[in-house]
């Protein structure tokens, strides 16, 4: 929980403050007192009478009442000084900037323990320990440098880290990136970076609060809590770009179907990020391009104008833009000619505009009103615009200020000459702009916030399925791979439709039920994993004795139990999976099945329980989506059907979280229908794993 004593304390004590501005306690009172803080400030030091100006408490037992404490002395003291102050002095906010907790040793997190029990059990709020601190409006609770002037329009950032904290806003703000507020959480003993967002959530204020969040995550303690509330303030209006850094392994259990195989930690996290409508960000300078891409109007289409005198420049920006699935579009207007009249002899209006290195300021001014105001092809517009130096270009980056502030559609400054041009541009972000220093990163960064899905809206709506005949199957059933006739039925009782078959442990049988379905028919082999590497599938089987004599080859296959029996069905490729995430929940999959899943690994994942809007996205963004929505004359499959039964998976996983791993591998799919014909489910029962899926 976070409380007012730690958002907006009265009084603050810092506890080993210090006269040396090189130490985390020297430092952090420095900038308490040039942040102005308006409250009670104290300082505790066992050797100082006065310390930077302020009364030293050299016992803390001395001490009045004080709202926040924000310490920076040895791990060891810190419980019995923290028990001092919840119990004597009320102290109900805390930020411990020391180390040597639960990132050092298993002493040290025994300590931190001990810490977060006493200020939990008195309802109190603890950031870190091991951080920066906290950098509010009220006070500039942190050690480090830079500090920037706080802007309510400014970006809320939450860091996990303190450092990459500082090297973001070191670098941001050269760019006009601002900041509002900033959450440095360290080892998140009691808020990490879920339960600020869930804080900036639920204390939303349309007219006050920022509405950009940028976080830098290590650890998705709380998967869950934070897709509910990034979705939640994305619905409200705001944007939020978030850095996941650090993969982990997927566990000690191998994986051992194709879905387990493709599925991993680190796809969960886009999966959660997509399902929120996080705009994912791979480092520091791409989480500041994103941001600022933030800063400016909404971009309504993926139409893009660049406009250059720098032809090198404009060709990597189309590069970049055609890559990410943007448009920069030939401009074939009939107001083209009119504006190729105002430019210099040798300049282009074809989209990239180039007005040539010299162009002028008016020049360019009329290009972007024509982009703005004539140009319906056009949605943004990207401006590239450096100097070798021969002349001062104040002028330039003026009209651009004047149009960025003016124009209906977006206009992106990208200035690449930070250092000839320093002045020039250091002018233009005062007056409250934000700039793009590589045209690349740009790129890439508006183009997946444009491909950024919106937040689900709604939960999902699952088909209605027999919950005692799913419980029941699973129920009787062990851990490990589960029989064909338990598949079955899982199936039947979801309504996922399956392929006619029968498995057989004779000859005999197997002759009467290929009769029954009908020749041709497929032949398989039950028990091991891969079949086809085993040569445990057979295809077009379409006589008595060919049944017979593929059997008694089958049957002596290695781990082989029984065979089963098929028609043979023809269609495109398909395949939907599950496996299951700790802490995130089951991750479904879909792409094109068979052998094209080993070769295309053409596959996109959605946590469950999927919404038919995300299934059929899911579809859409494969890139073999073209195939199965029928190419050149062939027929496709029905997407409609492809995506029920991914639904219809969701419900089944939703019923029996028992479920690990799981693969219909490959489903048939045609014009009329998707029907699986081979399927694999395996079953981890018991203990904390089954526990955990139970809460999810």
């Amino acid at each position: 929980m976070i409380n007012k004593a730690l958002l907006n304390p009265g009084s603050i004590v810092v506890i080993g403050g210090s006269n040396d501005i090189h130490k985390p306690g020297g430092a952090v009172l420095r900038n308490l007192l040039e942040g102005n803080f308006q409250g009670n400030l104290y300082v505790t030091n066992l050797k100082e009478s006065v310390v930077q100006g302020i009364k030293s408490f050299q016992n803390p037992a001395q001490l009045p009442d004080v709202d926040l404490a924000i310490i920076a002395i040895a791990a060891k003291f810190i419980p019995d000084t923290v028990e001092l102050l919840v119990k004597q002095k009320n102290t109900r906010g805390f930020i411990i900037l020391s180390a040597g907790f639960s990132e050092e040793s298993h002493a040290g997190k025994l300590l931190e323990q001990q810490i977060i029990t006493t200020i939990s059990n008195a309802g109190g709020s603890l950031i870190g320990p091991n951080c920066i601190g906290v950098l509010t409006p009220v006070y500039h609770g942190v050690f480090t440098k830079p500090i920037p002037t706080l802007n309510p329009k400014g970006c809320d950032f939450i860091s996990g880290s303190g450092a990459t904290a500082v090297f973001i806003m070191e670098a941001g703000i050269p760019k006009g990136l601002t900041f509002s507020q900033v959450f440095s959480v360290g080892n998140s003993a009691q808020l990490g970076v879920e339960e600020i967002l869930a804080h900036l959530d639920e204390s939303f204020d349309p007219l006050t609060s920022s509405r950009v969040k940028l976080l830098y995550i290590e650890t998705i303690s709380k998967p869950q809590m934070l897709l509910k509330h990034a979705s939640s303030l994305i619905r409200k209006g705001c944007k939020i770009a978030a850095i996941k850094a650090g993969s982990s392994e997927a566990g000690s259990r191998a994986a051992t179907s194709h879905t387990g195989a493709l599925s991993s930690p680190d796809v969960a996290v886009d999966a959660l990020f997509r399902k929120a409508g996080i705009v994912r960000c791979y480092g520091r300078e791409d989480l500041i391009s994103v941001a600022s891409v933030f800063a400016l109007p909404e971009l309504k289409g993926d139409r893009i104008a660049i406009i250059t005198h720098a032809g090198g420049p404009a060709v990597m920006l189309t590069d970049a833009l055609s890559h990410a699935g943007m448009q920069v579009p030939r401009i074939e207007n009939p107001s083209s000619g009119e504006l190729l009249e105002q430019l210099y002899p040798g300049s282009s209006v074809a989209n990239p505009i180039d007005f040539l290195a010299t162009g002028t300021a008016e020049q360019l001014g009329v290009i972007l009103d024509f982009c703005d105001q004539k140009f319906d092809e056009i949605d943004g517009m990207a401006v590239i615009f450096g100097t070798p130096g021969l002349t001062p270009v104040f002028d330039v980056y003026n009209l651009l200020d004047q149009k960025m502030r003016t124009a209906s559609k977006p206009i992106y400054p990208i200035l690449p000459s930070g250092l000839t041009a320093r002045e020039e541009i250091r002018e233009f972000v005062a007056k409250g702009n934000v700039f793009f220093p590589d045209e690349v990163i740009f790129g890439n960064a508006v183009a997946r916030i444009y491909h950024t899905p919106e937040p689900v809206y709604a939960d999902s709506v699952l088909p209605l399925v027999d919950l005692k005949k799913i419980r029941e199957i699973i129920d009787n059933a062990d851990s490990g791979y589960i029989s064909p006739e338990a598949i079955q039925g899982l199936m039947d009782a979801c309504g996922i439709p399956r392929a006619g078959e029968f498995v057989v442990k004779t000859a005999e049988d197997a002759i009467y039920y290929a009769k029954e379905l009908g020749f041709p028919v497929v032949m398989k082999v039950v028990g091991p994993n891969h079949k086809s590497d085993v040569g445990g599938v057979v295809l077009n089987v379409n006589n008595e004795a060919a049944v017979a004599s593929e059997f008694e080859r089958m049957i002596r296959i290695r781990d082989t139990t029984a065979i089963l029996i098929q028609p043979m069905l023809s269609g495109i490729e398909l395949i939907i999976g599950a496996n299951f995430e700790p802490k995130f929940g089951h991750l479904i999959i879909c792409g094109m099945g068979g052998i094209f899943i080993d070769v295309l690994k053409d596959v996109t994942a959605g946590l469950s329980p999927l919404t038919k809007q995300e299934a059929m996205a899911m579809i859409r963004s494969l890139k073999s989506y073209e195939i199965i929505k029928g190419v050149r004359g062939q027929q496709g499959a029905n997407e409609e059907m492809f995506a029920d039964v991914m639904l219809r998976l969701s419900a089944l996983l939703a019923a029996a979280p028992e479920i690990v791993e799981l693969d219909f591998n490959p489903l048939l799919g045609s014009a009329s229908r998707v029907v699986a014909v081979d399927a694999r489910i395996l079953l981890e029962k018991g203990g904390t794993e089954t526990e955990t899926r139970n809460k999810l």
